[in-house]
């Protein structure tokens, strides 16, 4: 084992007396991500103390501090300037996210902002834990171990919620270069094709292996991920109400479980928080193993039900510092905890106790176990073939210490540790694009309406998303009511994945399930933030009343990718969007109950310039199905069957699929009316619940006409669309804009007649209008505004259109017959 001397454990260097130009060298040289800022408080705390820190201490306080824990741009103050207005905001997250939950205070958030995932009521006994975490830099640089790790990780993020939840979904909404991009890529930058299928075939692994299915998600293409790829993971699961919260008391044991301690991600937490380069090592990636994780699921769920241990948390980033530290500030009035670092089991030698100390090596989890319950503790963990080990005591000190072997390695006050990192305060600035308008008369292009069609469904961001899907195993645990693939031959494009947790449950004769469902449009973002925001929330909800849940009792998670923060533009357009997810929760009624922020997804070439992503939000939702029979699918049943149009459509083709499609620019983004769309929303949600509608799609990328193809298809019944019934604002005066528009709130929806009476009355004050029917000839028909048959396209056409993209992207055209379309996000 190596000693802390012989990695520099003193100190990197003489601190004290150290200039600003050395700290930020010692800083460059390790990868701590400090700022100038940072650096000088860390030295400051220190001349205090007139002692120099151990590498160990500033180690953990890098970690601590770092974007990806203590997430500083959104709690930091901010000065935001809008036109001519400027706001000083004293806390992005607070302002914004928070405060929406904090002023619709709905009784079914148990716990929020607070533990590792967000959780919410699912029944009387039973609560609903929900995390997303973002795995961005490891999967740009190892993608297949990015990958694993990160569903890795967010597993524990959901068993260490609370006293822990039985996993019993995973998602995955991935945002990629074209796989067949061929532009230039700079020197370190891995193929966008190599990416994609590495990131699939581990979150396959890891997902399948450890039992849990991946049922929901989506994939979004373009150009400017090349360098960055996004990665979001999630993981849903169920845990009783009476586990809900944890605690930690002086005494109580700090015992690892799980497994060994190695070398693995070295700097994982602060490899996130800084721009990615040329020189980016996959040593900071983690490396996973699914079944040592199933088998600490086990474990931690039998020790859980028989009340062995009092607090939990996983060893994520930043490894024991960081899960120790943190469970070490819920302990008494003042926190603290005492570490022998020897007593951990290491998978090698070659290891330094710093690099012990912030290991990021995976399938780790500390416990707060009561000393009369260790050794019931481990007898459970034992027959599960699950090592642990006792590092020491939690207290009620204030600090922080950890020895080997006798020597102190790290003496830190808590209140300094978590509280002392400088708010340091960013500039912000909004200025609203002004593309150049660029568009030609669209009444004229008319006829190119089946030519655009073909081409949307073609389009990377709504083709099949089959492939993906099939290597996933959605049936385990056989809960999966609503799949991510609905249809007749179960290849179409669902909206939303309906879970029947029976077997976590086991509520005789209950039919209570839940539905997951996301948004996401990086394209409108592009445009404007705010409207992005609002459309992800907006569509994650819909996506929701598609499924049969009960959007009523909704609740919402945000994941922000974004690039540099210290670009005012960058960070103004952040705040932007921000603030459409404030207003977008309370206009629905909808609470957020987590979140995650990944910044600086930027990319540092030889030359030194930055590349940036686009602003990327994802949304995902969750709300109860009360009764999973009721659930619905987005295909078209039989014929003979009235279509209804829910929403107003009107000249939004801004970020649209049309626009790309034309060559067109300067159109308006799509908005969405938060009062409308709230009652058009819970009206829907209620009638499908009551069994009034056959079959729901919302309307989103492509518009209308792409909605119904893909209705059309994936039931293998026909369809007749006339556009002079499509309700409409006075601007969507032509066949093309009422075709394509992306207005947001919109569905199509398949009524048998002898329900038709009582679906208008369950709809009555809503928009909605019968547009069509459903036939017995495979084809779509749409008929003009003048009564004249505007396009006439056969099914089995539009769906190969449809299907043959995404093989044929990857260079394996043969795949055509296998593909769908990835769940709840195109």
């Amino acid at each position: 084992m190596k000693t802390e001397a012989e990695t520099s454990g003193a100190a990197p260097a003489a601190w004290l007396a150290a200039a600003p130009r050395q700290l930020a060298e010692m800083n460059a040289r390790a990868g701590w991500s400090l700022d100038a800022g940072e650096l000088a408080a860390v030295q400051t705390h220190f001349r205090a103390l007139k002692r120099e820190p151990t590498r160990a201490e500033v180690e953990t306080l890098a970690q601590t501090w770092s974007e990806h824990c203590k997430h500083k741009t959104f709690t930091s103050p901010i000065l935001y300037r809008e036109g001519k207005s400027t706001k000083r905001i004293k806390s992005l997250l607070k302002e914004t996210i928070v405060e929406a939950t904090a002023k619709l205070k709905k009784p079914w958030c148990l716990s929020v902002f607070e533990d590792n995932a967000g959780i919410v009521a699912f029944d009387k006994k039973w609560a609903l834990a929900y995390k997303v975490e973002t795995h961005n830099h490891p999967c740009a640089v190892e993608p297949y171990g990015g990958a694993e790790t990160g569903v890795g990780g967010v597993v524990r993020d959901v068993l260490g919620a609370g006293l822990g939840a039985k996993p019993v979904l995973n998602t995955d909404v991935f945002c990629f270069a074209p796989p067949d991009y061929d532009g230039p890529l700079p020197s370190g930058t891995l193929h966008p094709k190599r990416t994609l299928t590495s990131v699939v075939a581990g979150v396959r692994d890891y997902g399948n292996r450890m039992g849990i299915p991946t049922a929901a998600g989506g994939v979004w293409f373009d150009a400017e991920y090349r360098h960055n790829p996004l990665v979001f993971v999630g993981t849903v699961g169920l845990l009783p109400r009476s586990a809900v919260k944890k605690s930690v008391k002086p005494g109580d044991l700090i015992v690892a479980a799980g497994g060994r301690t190695g070398r693995d991600g070295l700097h994982g937490a602060t490899f996130s928080s800084a721009a990615l380069d040329d020189s980016a090592s996959v040593s900071a990636v983690q490396i996973g193993h699914a079944i040592n994780e199933k088998k600490l699921l086990d474990a931690l769920l039998r020790a859980r039900d028989r009340g062995l241990y009092r607090g939990v948390t996983d060893c994520g980033a930043g490894g024991f510092s960081s899960a120790v530290g943190e469970m070490a500030a819920l302990c008494g009035a003042r926190g603290g905890a005492a570490v022998d670092l020897e007593k951990a089991l290491f998978k090698t030698t070659e290891i330094a106790p710093w690099e012990a100390w912030v290991s990021e090596s995976q399938e780790r989890m500390v416990f707060a176990v009561p000393k009369e319950k260790l050794s019931a503790f481990a007898e459970v963990f034992s027959a599960e073939g699950v090592e642990h080990c006792v590092l020491g005591e939690f207290n009620d000190s204030g600090r922080l210490k950890v020895a080997w072997t006798g020597t102190v390695l790290v003496d830190l006050d808590l209140e300094f540790l978590h509280h002392g990192v400088p708010r340091r305060e960013r500039q912000a600035v909004w200025e609203t694009p002004k593309p150049a308008a660029k568009r030609a008369s669209r009444a004229a292009r008319r006829g190119e309406a089946g030519a655009a069609l073909r081409w949307c469904l073609a389009h990377l961001n709504v083709c099949s998303r089959e492939w993906i899907i099939r290597q996933y195993d959605h049936e385990v645990q056989a809960g999966t009511v609503v799949k991510p693939l609905q249809g007749l031959h179960h290849d179409g494009p669902g909206d939303a994945t309906v879970i029947w947790p029976q077997a976590v449950v086991g509520e005789e004769g209950s039919y209570r399930g839940f539905g997951v469902g996301h948004g996401m449009n990086p394209s409108y973002g592009k445009l404007d933030p705010y409207a992005m925001a609002f459309s992800c929330v907006d569509e994650a909800l819909s996506n929701l009343v598609c499924s049969g849940a009960d959007v009523s009792q909704a609740s919402l998670l945000d994941n922000f990718c974004w690039g540099d923060p210290e670009d005012p533009k960058e960070l103004g357009r952040l705040v932007r969007a921000a603030i459409g997810c404030r207003d977008a929760a309370l206009a629905f009624g909808a609470p957020f109950i987590s979140g995650k922020d990944s910044l600086n997804n930027t990319y540092a070439d030889a030359k030194g310039a930055k590349h940036s992503i686009p602003g990327t939000l994802l949304i995902s939702a969750t709300a109860p199905v009360p009764d999973v029979r009721q659930a619905v699918t987005m295909d078209f049943k039989t014929a003979n069957n009235s279509v209804y149009m829910v929403g107003v459509t009107a000249d939004e083709l801004g970020g649209s699929l049309w626009e790309a499609f034309a060559g067109e620019t300067g159109g308006r983004v799509p908005e969405v009316d938060g009062k409308r769309a709230k009652a058009a929303l819970h009206a829907l949600s209620a009638a499908i619940r009551s069994g009034l509608v056959l079959s729901a799609h919302d309307i989103r990328e492509g518009g209308l006409v792409t909605a119904a193809a893909e209705m059309a298809f994936s039931g293998e019944v026909g369809v007749s669309i006339d556009l002079e019934r499509v309700p409409r604002a006075k601007d969507a005066a032509d066949p093309v804009t009422i075709l394509f528009s992306e207005s947001q709130s919109r569905f199509l929806l398949e009524v048998t007649p002898e329900k038709e009476k009582a679906f208008l009355k369950a709809m009555r004050g809503v928009t909605l209008a019968r547009v069509g029917q459903t036939i017995a000839n495979p084809i779509l028909r749409v008929v003009d505004l003048d009564s004249r048959t505007l396009l006439e396209e056969r099914l089995g056409e539009l769906k190969a259109a449809w299907q043959r993209t995404l093989p044929a992207a990857l260079g394996w055209p043969g795949l055509n017959g296998h593909n769908g379309h990835n769940g709840s996000s195109r």
